[in-house]
């Protein structure tokens, strides 16, 4: 048994690690602030054994009485929607939060694990995208926000673990999807499920030649835990290599769901990346890791999951 905090647990990453972290026996302090996060994604953890919630933004203020073994940092705003709406919080909780976390982790004498992004490789150059490349990052355009926040939180992370030795996990997660997103998250597998449901038009940008790797949450906590477990200092690439361009997963979301209608090309937003693909040799050498659900298979269950939330809302 461990005591961990999970910053963002209310979140749609955050919550499938609580529950994980719970169903082994951990005790789990969970803070989130509900910006993006929603505590029906974590109402069945209440009255668990170990499980505490604090609604609280790690931007402000960090404070958990008593030991802790690992403090997981997982707050921050992750969609395309939001880089528009609320950048200074995405740049706040990437910096100060991260901060604040890693604080919490040395005054505790805790490992340190940093949810950081594929975006941190922007625009890749290098295809797939191993640890070591540096990436192509416009730090001014819309993307800016979220890419610099977390290309920031892994600097200040490794420069505790060298100043002050904390010992650090630094996770590069690459397009995860599954039940628990927001419908109105604007990424694209959200886009195209809910648009579907709805009986819309599915909306490409571009052509739609544009890749990406789809990562099923349930391989991406795992691969998460691993990480924790392990000696790996430098970042990790968790993520799905198996690639498809966006208009093979409209076609799939399509024969998926009955009452889809076709496809609608828009043009393609600023700074969207052309490719996205895990390199993963690191994960699968030091971790034993690789993912297991192939994306015909998770999307069948997050359909579901939608189908299931937009008639609950449907019915008030």
């Amino acid at each position: 048994m461990a005591r961990l905090v999970v910053a963002g647990g209310a979140g749609f990453l955050g919550s499938h690690l609580v529950e994980r972290l719970l169903d082994r026996g951990d005790e789990v302090v969970v803070l989130d602030n509900l910006v993006t996060g929603a505590l029906a994604n974590i109402e069945h953890c209440f009255g668990r054994d170990g499980f505490v919630f604090h609604q609280v933004d790690v931007s402000d203020f960090v404070h958990v009485p008593g030991p802790v073994d690992a403090v997981m940092h997982l707050a921050s705003p992750a969609s395309p929607a939001d880089f528009d709406s609320i950048p200074i919080q995405i740049l706040k909780v990437g910096s100060l939060g991260t901060h604040r976390l890693l604080g919490l982790a040395k005054d505790k004498g805790a490992r340190f694990f940093l949810a950081s992004t594929s975006e941190v490789y922007g625009d890749p150059l290098v295809h797939p995208q191993p640890e070591s490349y540096w990436g192509n990052v416009n730090p001014i355009g819309p993307r800016g926000c979220y890419d610099e926040a977390k290309r920031f939180a892994e600097a200040m992370t490794m420069a505790y673990h060298r100043t002050h030795g904390v010992d650090v996990r630094i996770v590069r997660i690459f397009n995860t999807y599954g039940p628990r997103m927001r419908p109105d998250d604007g990424r694209v597998v959200t886009n195209f499920v809910v648009q579907a449901l709805r009986g819309h038009e599915l909306t490409v940008y571009g052509d739609g030649s544009q890749t990406r790797s789809f990562c099923y949450v349930d391989d991406e906590v795992e691969g998460f835990l691993r990480l924790l477990a392990s000696d790996v200092t430098e970042p990790v690439n968790i993520g799905n290599p198996n690639e498809f361009t966006v208009r093979q997963l409209a076609e799939m979301v399509i024969e998926m769901v009955p009452e889809a209608g076709g496809l609608r090309f828009d043009p393609l937003p600023q700074d969207d990346p052309a490719q996205r693909r895990p390199d993963i040799t690191l994960a699968t050498e030091r971790l034993g890791w690789a993912p297991t659900v192939e994306l015909h298979e998770g999307l069948g269950r997050t359909i579901e999951w939608f189908r299931e939330l937009l008639a609950d809302r449907a019915a008030g």
